[in-house]
């Protein structure tokens, strides 16, 4: 890549991952756990990015940027810490990286909690939003779906053009969006010049643009400010700009992608790295102890020493419940 502008991976380390309690914790959410192969989603992010970027930065919070420090000493990378005080949604945590950034600087933002397979295909996929996003159009990108996934917002799309961004859907639409044959998961992950993305910010959603510069102008060494911050709208970006910018572009993703946001998408791959199952599709994760199924099929075991989790493989989505149910209660099950 040329170096007329200079190109940064952004990193969104928010998220506690509720879908993977017990697993999962306030003090150690899904994108820290060494569950993958003896490394983090954190830590595979960091890694798969390495080579196509500068500089890199992690926005994170005050309750977990210690543990992206952890990795970041780990991987020897030098980054920028932006350590936001409370959670103000996507918009708010994209636009103090611009802040941070030159105008022409181009941002390559992702969460840390993905899974991504098919380099090649994905650093062709990068390559190409950053060409489009030097002629000014803030990329998202588009994941080829693979079956009517109701944990996902979709992408209706044209070539490159994006028609509409929908919410996740139900079983019945998700169907009808994958026989349509122009739907795209909303992988959550976007590539655009800092100053086009704080314009459009600054159009769409005037009040996130202002009160997040006046938190970004008062930072100390990349910690914000509570009181300021709290004056944020929490905003995701797909409302603050994607569904209402005409500068909108979609690359079409062949990568292999998951945001392994529930147990049954946690089970689909850990059984291609050879996590053993039974002969009726049953899994144990975290437990070393001889464990047997009887009549039961497509069962997930999940094992910590504070919490166990016995969940039948199609009910993965109904796990934020119980981490809502135990959020109500204020458990300590949750840290």
């Amino acid at each position: 890549m040329d170096n007329n502008n200079t190109i940064i991976h952004v990193i969104l380390t928010g998220g506690v991952g509720s879908r993977l309690w017990p697993l999962s914790r306030k003090s150690q959410p899904k994108q820290y756990l060494e569950i993958f192969e003896n490394k983090s989603l954190f830590e595979m992010t960091v890694e798969r990015n390495s080579h196509l970027a500068d500089r890199v930065m992690v926005v994170g919070n005050v309750d977990n940027h210690h543990l992206s420090g952890k990795v970041m000493d780990k991987t020897q990378t030098a980054y920028t810490n932006i350590v936001e005080a409370t959670p103000r949604n996507t918009a708010a945590a994209i636009a103090f990286a611009a802040f941070a950034s030159n105008p022409d600087d181009i941002l390559i933002v992702t969460p840390s909690d993905h899974i991504i397979d098919k380099m090649q295909d994905y650093n062709n996929a990068i390559q190409e939003a950053v060409s489009k996003a030097k002629e000014g159009f803030i990329v998202t990108f588009g994941i080829i779906p693979t079956k009517p996934e109701t944990g996902y917002g979709y992408i209706e799309s044209k070539g490159d053009k994006v028609l509409s961004f929908r919410e996740k859907p139900n079983e019945t639409t998700a169907k009808e969006f994958i026989a349509r044959g122009n739907f795209l998961w909303n992988s959550g992950m976007f590539c655009f010049k800092a100053g086009v993305l704080l314009d459009e910010l600054k159009q769409f959603q005037p009040d996130v643009y202002e009160k997040s510069k006046a938190v970004w102008d008062v930072n100390k060494d990349g910690f914000l400010d509570l009181d300021l911050s709290l004056e944020i709208p929490s905003i995701s970006i797909d409302y603050a700009v994607m569904e209402r910018s005409k500068k909108i572009k979609v690359v079409q993703a062949t990568f292999s992608w998951s945001d392994l946001g529930s147990f049954e998408s946690v089970y689909e791959y850990l059984v291609t790295k050879g996590h053993p199952i039974d002969g009726n599709g049953n899994m144990v994760i975290g437990c070393e102890n001889h464990t047997t199924f009887l009549g039961l099929k497509n069962t997930i075991f999940v094992h910590t020493d504070s919490a166990n989790l016995i969940l039948q493989k199609e009910n993965s989505q109904d796990v934020k419940d119980i981490y809502n149910e135990l959020e109500k209660q204020n458990s300590v099950l949750l840290n």
